[in-house]
């Protein structure tokens, strides 16, 4: 890999430096005096570090660190401060939001409002607010559950203003007249591959010829919340993505893994050139779908990490979740009796997936929920090439919540990565006893087991871009505290881990000589402080490619610093 050729360069021209009588280049920066947790599992601790260029050339005591050290170096004393690797969110959603209106129903984390709640919000709003102006909240199973919570009963309220109600899961959406025609989903429209509109008078899960009841499922919401975004100015979403990078940089987040669903291909790759972010982005390809099963766009473009080197990835999304019943169970729920869930494609199109994977060299990303679908994957892995071949892709499961005791060996055997998101750990104990009966509950949602059984594990936001309250719920897990990590363990899965889930754990996601110098100085030593303050941390420096790009101890030289 490009990543091993110059570090072993590297390390070739200090050897020659050396057996010359030449001492090594003084460092252009070294932070010492702190505690440096470098997640290398050979030396995970040390007090201090020195970087040249883009690069991490010593790591150890400051004693040592100090003597290095030239006239020109630039020296930050850490005053005890703790460092890690800068997180890797390996799973995000760059872009800019949805245009018009928010209104909240709810202060809980997770809103759940009922249908007449909303109706009173979209009334009051609509009296105020410019017709043609798009009304937008959060709902969760409450709606998507109820019948009448579909366009008739919008359209009574907010006839004039496009409405758009997200599930919180990302799994649906309800939309009103306005919307569908704004959008351009009038009644005769087909469903697309992997997605469906739910229709009336259908049974569930809906599919049928009815007229569209305003809820859209699956490639059918995210195909069209795609084509809404992309409508906004290049400025709105140049905009989002650097309010995003500085949201970032403050919270020592260093590289994203962007699952790019939020806008069209070519829309992405331009307003990303365009922003010149100080993260690392990686881009995850996630194309759309039309009703004739095609892909509606490429990204041939956009399948490399901007640093290069790095595997192409493509995503796919293969069921829903327990929230909305839609991911595929190996028995049914326990609260719609003879239920199991969907495939978003048949068993013949995730196989051509797989292949396509295998003839590209491409990393497969497949968000995957119920362990039917897990089953399905693995089976079908194991069918089309040795273990050894799929080794070398590192195939991710998204989420994987259901994989089971029995699956992990086969996992472990076609390595398998699990990229899971701590802040999904709230569903709600009781919620997932109702869904799942109170035994299969147990087995919800595995991670701390899956490391034990040879599966390596990352950590991505898929919600709230916050690490600290990630690593908060990642050392409780809510819902089932028997799978939590230690600290420790989740530092590594969302440094470490994630640089492995991306090929570029070579690059990154460690402190050590020769790795790319991305790291956070914390606010506060998260490995001293308790579990509940863990989410009042923020980083007080951060480091990307040797280079400070957000400085709260010192303004000033952070500005001096940032790239023009």
């Amino acid at each position: 890999m490009r990543s091993t050729s110059l570090r072993a360069a590297g390390c070739a021209l200090l050897g020659l430096a050396i057996m010359a009588g030449a001492p090594p280049p003084a460092p252009d920066l070294v932070l010492v005096g702190g505690r440096v947790f470098t997640a290398d599992p050979g030396r995970p601790w040390a007090e201090a570090l020195a970087t040249r260029g883009e690069r991490i050339v010593a790591v150890g005591p400051s004693a040592d660190i100090e003597r290095l050290a030239g006239p020109r170096t630039r020296r930050i004393a850490l005053g005890g401060r703790l460092v890690v690797p800068g997180f890797n969110d390996a799973h995000a959603h760059l872009g800019a939001p949805l245009p018009g209106v928010v209104f909240h129903t709810s202060d809980e984390p997770v809103p759940d409002p009922p249908l007449a709640q909303v109706l009173d919000s979209l009334a009051a709003l609509g009296q105020r607010t410019p017709p043609g102006t798009w009304l937008r909240t959060a709902i969760d199973a409450t709606m998507l559950d109820d019948p009448r919570a579909r366009r008739d009963a919008l359209d009574a309220v907010a006839p004039a203003h496009p409405v758009w109600l997200a599930a919180n899961t990302g799994h649906g959406v309800i939309l009103n007249g306005a919307a569908l025609r704004a959008l351009g989903i009038g009644d005769d429209v087909a469903d697309p591959a992997g997605g469906f509109y739910e229709r009336d008078g259908a049974p569930w899960p809906g599919r049928g010829r009815g007229r569209p009841t305003g809820l859209l499922h699956e490639y059918a919401g995210w195909n069209a919340a795609r084509a809404l975004r992309s409508r906004q100015p290049d400025s709105v979403l140049v905009a989002a993505f650097q309010r995003y990078a500085e949201r970032a940089l403050r919270a020592g987040i260093t590289s994203v893994q962007d699952m790019a669903d939020a806008l069209e291909p070519a829309t992405t790759v331009r307003t990303l050139a365009r922003a010149r972010l100080p993260i690392r982005v990686r881009i995850v390809a996630m194309p759309g779908t039309d009703s004739a099963g095609r892909r509606t766009a490429d990204w041939p473009a956009a399948r490399r990490d901007r640093a290069g080197g790095a595997v192409p990835a493509v995503k796919w999304i293969l069921d829903g979740t327990g929230i909305e019943r839609l991911g595929l169970l190996r028995r049914p729920y326990a609260d719609r009796p003879g239920w199991a869930g969907m495939l978003n494609f048949p068993p013949d199109t995730v196989r051509a997936l797989l292949q396509e994977a295998l003839a590209t060299g491409t990393q497969p990303v497949l968000h995957a929920i119920g362990d039917s679908t897990i089953a399905l994957v693995l089976g079908t892995m194991e069918a089309l090439a040795p273990d050894s071949v799929w080794r070398r892709l590192r195939p991710r499961l998204e989420h994987a919540e259901w994989l089971t005791p029995d699956l992990r060996p086969r996992a472990a055997r076609l390595g398998v990565v699990v990229v899971e998101n701590p802040t999904h750990f709230t569903d709600g104990a009781e919620r997932m006893h109702a869904r799942f009966g109170a035994e299969r509950a147990r087995a919800y949602q595995p991670f701390g087991s899956l490391p034990p059984a040879g599966i390596p594990l990352a950590i991505g936001s898929d919600g709230p871009m916050d690490p600290f309250l990630n690593l908060q719920l990642a050392v409780l897990h809510p819902d089932t505290p028997a799978e939590a990590l230690t600290l420790a363990q989740a530092v590594a899965a969302y440094t470490r881990g994630s640089a492995y889930a991306e090929h570029a754990e070579g690059e990154k996601g460690t402190l050590a000589p020769g790795m790319l110098a991305d790291l956070a100085v914390l606010s506060q030593d998260i490995f001293a402080v308790s579990t509940a303050a863990l989410p009042e941390t923020s980083s007080v420096l951060t480091i990307v490619g040797g280079r400070i790009a957000y400085d709260a101890l010192d303004p000033a030289a952070a500005a001096r610093d940032r790239p023009r």
